[in-house]
């Protein structure tokens, strides 16, 4: 791991390439088969074999990323998702698990790639997507108060996202996906950016007001029966 972490300080977007112990802890116990769907430096993915002993396969658009990850990985494919032939490079009904760490706001057709991954999916295996909020107060402060959209390196308005979703938004594209929600996790700040203050977020989650505080939801979902 020694080029991993010289990659980590000098190379990239630390935002990009940092540990998902948040994604990890909703991966199914007896998972064998991953894909990860945009699976940068391969970090998420060494983590689930380490746990799971599993086989991971990436998806990553960076060239540079992915030749680090294919010294972690089992697999790396590499290219844009929205213009891969995926269903020439994926085996159909191979994974008990596809994730999504902060993926599908980059994408061009978010709607059509979750939808085709299904076909990839075992039948009881799962769809995990971290998803960014927009509805979180901190852009609503800088449009109405502001009169400007806040363009950021990293978190909820990266400037490399293309796609935006509420709840809302989520939970029909999965339902349009074919896809069930069965979990629903939420992480939340009162500072959009990382700082110490985002431990106290959890005593302003009152009902009327916990929307506006979720920067990220977790997805768990599963083929529609």
């Amino acid at each position: 791991m020694e080029r991993n972490d010289k990659y980590m300080k000098e190379e990239f977007n630390p935002s990009y390439i940092g540990s998902r112990h948040d994604i990890v802890s909703l991966v199914p116990y007896g998972s064998e088969k991953i894909l990860d769907m945009g699976c940068s430096i391969g970090t998420l993915g060494q983590e689930i074999k380490q746990k799971f002993k599993a086989e991971v396969v990436g998806v990553e658009l960076d060239d540079q990323m992915a030749q680090v990850a294919k010294e972690i990985l089992d697999k790396v494919i590499v290219g844009d998702i929205d213009e891969l032939n995926l269903e020439d490079c994926l085996l159909p009904n191979y994974f008990n698990c596809i994730i999504f760490a902060d993926i599908l706001e980059h994408l061009k057709n978010p709607w059509s790639i979750l939808r085709r991954s299904r076909s990839f999916l075992k039948d009881n295996g799962v769809i995990i997507a971290s998803i960014p909020n927009i509805r979180h107060y901190d852009t609503i402060i800088n449009l109405l108060f502001r009169g400007y959209w806040p363009y950021r390196e990293r978190g909820i308005h990266d400037k490399t996202h293309l796609r935006f979703f509420t709840l809302e938004n989520i939970k029909e594209m999965f339902k349009d996906a074919g896809l069930e929600i069965i979990r629903i996790e939420r992480q939340y700040r009162i500072i959009e950016r990382p700082h110490s203050h985002n431990r106290f977020s959890k005593y302003f989650i009152f009902p009327f007001l916990k929307e506006f505080l979720v920067f990220q939801y977790l997805i768990v979902s599963r083929k529609k029966k």
